[in-house]
């Protein structure tokens, strides 16, 4: 009569092991955070057979491949043949090596308990697909307007949960307060952490984006439960309280690279602030011809700059008449156009429009004060 073992049966691994829950832990959490664990140690184990036997495989491919050179090799005399036999030593070491691999892994798969997904299998199934009412998506207008009336209503309260700095404090006052488990609480965070960027506040900076980060985790965390918001706040404390280090560390990498994509996000904000003022102040600066005389200026001859610097007509007009005619009349227009100096009335001389004789200089200007 043939023994049945039933040893495998001792030890199987579930999520709903209702001794372990803690009466302030959400236990529908806990079960999903055990089952996600479960999943992730079982994916983990699927890889390195893969990665195993893919290596493995490689491995018997190049024994295969040196036997098969040995066969056509000259034994005696063949340098090559001498080469093929070293390395089929170094293979037939690396074999024994893949051996104990594969019993190891043989070993842990025998060790690891049964659990929910790999407990039985079905043998046949039919799946009745109900589509969930769509959830209606706002238009930009719309989040605008809901994001400016959470702002005037509760701007106080998130900046209040933005200071904060035990996670005891951050939980109670979001229980406190439910209705700042949103994004629009987030949303007023980061807004937040570009202007202390900007003012060059990294201290308190730093200090809100960990609980912009704190926020965002809790909306995901009900995004990926497609429960509410509200419901997630005690679990995620619950969790990232116990220090657990996978947790942690992907709660550290996203808080570093936000604070990466804020500094970026402030900088670009004070050189866009600054190219407006520059851009604000030319506009000021512009002539009636609609050039900038800062422009136009650094755009003459150095012996024209010097004139306009010491306020010399004598001296510009002598420089004009060495000039080039027409670099002479294109300089000059440039600088009535830019306001930077502006054609003297010659009252009682000469009317508007009159020619000037061959030989003449250009009209006198006097400088815009």
């Amino acid at each position: 009569m043939t023994t049945i073992n039933y040893s495998k049966w001792d030890h199987i691994e579930i999520s709903d092991d209702e001794d372990d829950t803690h009466p302030n832990v959400d236990t529908a959490s806990l079960y999903k955070w055990r089952h996600q664990a479960r999943v992730e140690r079982m994916e983990q184990s699927k890889k390195e057979k893969e990665e195993f036997e893919k290596g493995y495989k490689e491995h018997q491919q190049k024994m295969n491949e040196i036997k098969q050179k040995l066969k056509a090799a000259d034994l005696n005399n063949d340098q090559e043949a001498q080469i093929a036999k070293t390395k089929l030593s170094e293979l037939e070491e690396q074999e024994r090596k893949w051996k104990e691999k594969e019993a190891e892994l043989k070993k842990k798969d025998q060790l690891t308990p049964l659990n929910i997904d790999t407990i039985c299998h079905d043998g046949k199934s039919k799946t009745v697909i109900n589509k969930p009412a769509p959830k209606k998506e706002l238009t930009e207008e719309e989040k605008s307007k809901k994001h400016a009336e959470f702002v005037e209503k509760h701007k106080a309260e998130a900046k209040k949960f933005g200071m904060l700095r035990r996670y005891e404090d951050s939980q109670q006052f979001l229980l406190d307060h439910p209705e700042l488990v949103c994004e629009e609480t987030a949303n007023v965070l980061v807004i937040w952490c570009i202007d202390l960027a900007m003012e060059e506040k990294n201290d308190l900076m730093n200090h809100v984006a960990h609980q912009t980060i704190v926020m965002n985790f809790i909306m995901e965390l009900a995004k990926q439960m497609d429960v509410d918001p509200r419901s997630c706040v005690r679990p995620f404390f619950s969790r990232i309280k116990l220090g657990e280090k996978q947790y942690m560390e992907a709660f550290n990498s996203e808080l570093d690279a936000f604070k990466e994509r804020i500094t970026k996000r402030a900088k670009e904000k004070l050189q866009k602030a600054m190219e407006e003022y520059e851009e604000e102040e030319r506009q000021k600066r512009l002539g009636p011809g609609g050039l900038d005389p800062v422009e136009v200026f650094e755009s003459l001859p150095e012996v024209l700059q010097k004139c306009f610097e010491s306020k010399d007509i004598a001296s510009l007009q002598k420089a004009i008449t060495e000039l080039p005619e027409e670099e002479a009349r294109y300089h000059m227009k440039r600088c009535v156009d830019s306001g930077l100096w502006v054609p003297e009335a010659n009252k009682g001389q000469e009317t508007e429009g009159k020619e000037k004789k061959e030989g003449e200089g250009e009209e006198v200007y006097d400088e815009v004060e």
